[in-house]
């Protein structure tokens, strides 16, 4: 049995959207991509506003690079690493342009690669903001430039998985956040993120 571990937030988690409620294991992108892989366990570690280094003062242990160690530590051994973060890093709160997010992103791949090496580590851009995401109906911790922001990553995450010999995939490119919320994926775009995942896992031959 391949041991991967799956580690992001609510789109991880698998929140589902205007809700704070989650989907089931058979909708979640994770349970689809190991029900899609043979012999393979997905180890979820999504959590609700997480960021890469980021600290949230209004709810604790968000800071990706400070539980990656523990997270780390305790699923292995592992034979490759899924990380998708960085729309939760677009918050006005924290004032960080894309080069600094890709920053905190590198931060939490060189604790990634203490315990897999490059090839096996999957960097995923996270999917775009949609466009009325800040309205005070949906989540208003973002504006219209976190907007702008999240669809900058994708660039910016290629250049440091291309750089640091990780292999890279943008969500962006297969699925779009419900207008429900601008912000979730819903029951479709798990789908089709989930059969994006499972083809770069098949061809990094985890």
């Amino acid at each position: 049995m391949k041991n991967i571990l799956a580690f992001g937030d609510s789109n991880t988690w698998g929140l589902i959207p205007g809700t704070k409620e989650r989907y089931p294991d058979e909708i979640r992108w994770t349970g689809l991509v190991q029900n899609k892989l043979n012999d393979t366990k997905i180890i979820e570690e999504g959590l609700c506003g997480r960021t890469t280094v980021f600290e949230d003062e209004i709810r604790p242990f968000r800071k990706g690079v400070d539980t990656l160690p523990l997270i780390l530590e305790s699923a292995s051994p592992l034979d490759g690493v899924i990380i998708m973060l960085g729309t939760n890093d677009c918050k006005t709160y924290y004032n960080a342009n894309s080069h600094i997010i890709g920053k905190g992103l590198e931060r939490c791949i060189e604790e990634i690669e203490k315990y897999v090496s490059p090839e096996k580590v999957l960097v995923v851009s996270p999917i775009h903001l949609g466009d009325e995401v800040w309205k005070p109906t949906k989540d208003p911790e973002f504006d219209v430039d976190s907007v702008n922001r999240s669809k900058e990553l994708a660039d910016t995450y290629r250049r440091i998985a291309e750089k640091r010999g990780n292999t890279f995939l943008a969500a962006s490119s297969y699925a779009s956040p419900s207008k429900r919320d601008d912000e979730h994926l819903d029951e479709s775009g798990h789908e089709a993120l989930a059969t994006a995942i499972t083809r770069k896992i098949e061809a990094m031959h985890i």
